[in-house]
């Protein structure tokens, strides 16, 4: 289980110094993200990906939550006030427990890929200020050692919190 430790620094030359850093204590590049205002251009910082910057994942999840119940609700209402000859089994909450589940998570998704990733809310002001977020994912073992070396290397470095379970997938 891997763990992402958040890191702002103060501009891209400290970020790169830190990334440097990182990549000596054995992090794989692609364990680290970096964020930034638009106009900041990260230069070798990896960037962080389409889904870390937007709440698609998080849209899905609730989409396919909220639309699976009211599917569900749905074929209930169906099944017990059935319409006019047909006679419909207790699979049709399933069946529609399951359409709306999809349907809420597209219609979720497509929704989140306009709004910012509401996990990192707190940041958006750092961000905004000119200042570079970098995420790092570690394994739950390393993140103390990656952490006392951040703070160790780069004082500048504002500890940002750790987020407690990433999968194991990017």
């Amino acid at each position: 289980m891997n763990r992402r430790l958040y890191f702002v620094l103060p501009d891209v030359q400290s970020a790169e110094r830190t990334l440097d850093d990182l990549l000596l204590a054995r992090v794989e590049v692609r364990r680290i993200h970096c964020l930034a205002r638009r106009d900041i251009d990260l230069g070798k910082l990896p960037e962080a990906t389409f889904l870390q910057k937007t709440d698609t994942v998080h849209g899905a999840e609730s989409g396919m939550a909220i639309g699976g119940l009211a599917g569900v609700i749905g074929g209930a209402v169906a099944l017990f006030f059935p319409p006019a000859g047909a006679s419909l089994q207790l699979v049709t909450l399933l069946v529609t427990g399951f359409i709306g589940a999809v349907f809420g998570m597209w219609v979720a998704s497509m929704v989140g890929t306009a709004v910012p990733n509401s996990k990192l809310a707190r940041f958006w002001d750092d961000i905004d200020r000119g200042k570079i977020l970098m995420m790092v994912d570690v394994p739950f073992i390393r993140s103390r050692e990656v952490t006392e070396l951040v703070a160790r290397r780069h004082p500048e470095a504002l500890a940002g919190g750790v987020e407690p379970s990433i999968p194991a997938f990017p």
